[in-house]
């Protein structure tokens, strides 16, 4: 492979901003768009590497920087070579700086306290404090090795209005001039691999902090840039229009990534048609293993695409009395490993059965309907 990264546009649609781009990362190409199955704790949950790839994933979200801090260690990642060959995982990878963590964690001030350094917790078994800062962050994700890193950040809480927003917004920004500073010292890994660092554009539902984090971050010399804030994917209402005023300011040899976009099939749609090429969320397969499945299929409408419904809103509740002796698969026409091999009957008694099986059968049938979404995302900008 290239020790190298870079975003090439392939092909823009012919009346909208979505688009389809080839990533080129030391761990292999991605073409764009592309979901993120992710794998917070080094895993993705119920789901083995071979399983992910055969369900049409390119890249994944491999190791939370916080979580891998807490377990297994930055010592044990390093010895076994970094995440790829920790994880068994040969392609590319992105990882996150812990900044949606630490957000998540202040909400307790006994367990996470935010200051002007970072974000400062205390471990969950052992009581020591854990000081998440861009130093620490950054030096963590260099041990992780991911093909692309996330400058440490604050998650523009909902809550709060303008004056957390703007708290959130200036601190993003020095913690963003402090990782570039970190990373531009070394833009490798500690394995000699190359590292995109992206930055990420907060201002909560604010136009004005949006437009002008984003200038602060095109100010910069990363290699991608990423939305994020707690609004993000929560509300897509929001979330388009908050695409919608930052797209125009972005250059075309950027990746764009929507951080948590993928609570539903249409999500995804949503946030191409503005321009997106990247996203992830813990949804799909947290979904699954709680007995929730999609199903339907996307459609050609117009031009573009939406996802068309099989059931009530798209979703088929496994657990539910009327699938005993289904014996359609979850979806009809899907090519999914677990469509082609068993029937809602067998999932429905799987699940009745605390089953682990039905966890694996069950996250490779939503993470493959995600995937099948992306395919035909990219086919229909292709063929605009």
């Amino acid at each position: 492979m290239h020790n190298t990264f870079k975003t090439e546009v392939i092909q823009k649609h012919a009346s909208l901003p979505a688009r389809v781009t080839k990533i080129t990362t030391p761990h292999g190409e991605i073409i764009t768009p592309a979901f993120m199955p992710v794998g917070t704790r080094a895993f993705v949950n119920l789901m083995t590497p071979t399983d992910l790839i055969d369900a049409g994933s390119q890249i994944i979200l491999g190791g939370n920087t916080y979580h891998m801090m807490v377990a297994p260690g930055m010592e044990i990642i390093e010895a076994a070579g970094g995440m790829h060959r920790f994880m068994s995982w040969d392609r590319p990878m992105l990882t996150d700086s812990g900044g949606f963590q630490v957000f998540s964690l202040s909400k307790n001030n006994q367990i996470c306290k935010i200051d002007e350094k970072g974000g400062h917790v205390k471990h969950p078994i052992s009581g020591k404090m854990i000081h998440l800062t861009p130093d620490t962050s950054i030096h963590a994700q260099k041990i992780i090795g991911a093909d692309i890193i996330m400058a440490f950040d604050e998650c523009t809480p909902e809550e709060g209005g303008r004056t957390a927003a703007l708290a959130a917004f200036e601190r993003t920004h020095r913690w963003l001039r402090e990782s570039v500073e970190i990373h531009e010292k070394n833009p490798n890994s500690i394995y000699g691999s190359k590292q995109a660092l992206f930055g990420i554009i907060q201002g909560g539902r604010f136009r004005d902090l949006r437009e002008q984090s984003t200038q602060c971050i095109l100010d910069m010399p990363l290699d991608g840039i990423a939305i994020g804030g707690e609004v993000i994917g929560f509300d897509m209402a929001k979330t388009v229009e908050v695409i919608d005023w930052v797209v125009p300011m972005l250059p075309d040899n950027k990746t764009r990534y929507t951080m948590g976009v993928g609570l539903n099939p249409q999500d995804l749609i949503d946030v191409v048609a503005g321009g997106i090429d990247i996203f992830d969320c813990v949804a799909p397969t947290r979904n699954a293993r709680h007995g929730t499945l999609y199903c339907g299929h996307t459609v050609k409408k117009d031009n573009w695409v939406v996802f068309e419904n099989h059931a009530e809103n798209g979703k088929l509740l496994i657990k539910k009395a009327i699938f005993a002796k289904d014996d359609q698969p979850i979806l009809p026409g899907c090519t999914c490993y677990t469509c082609q091999h068993f029937s809602r009957s067998y999932l429905h008694y799987l699940y009745k059965q605390q089953s682990m099986t039905y966890c694996n059968l069950a996250c490779i049938h939503n993470i493959h309907v995600l995937q099948a979404v992306c395919a035909t995302l990219r086919e229909t900008i292709l063929s605009s």
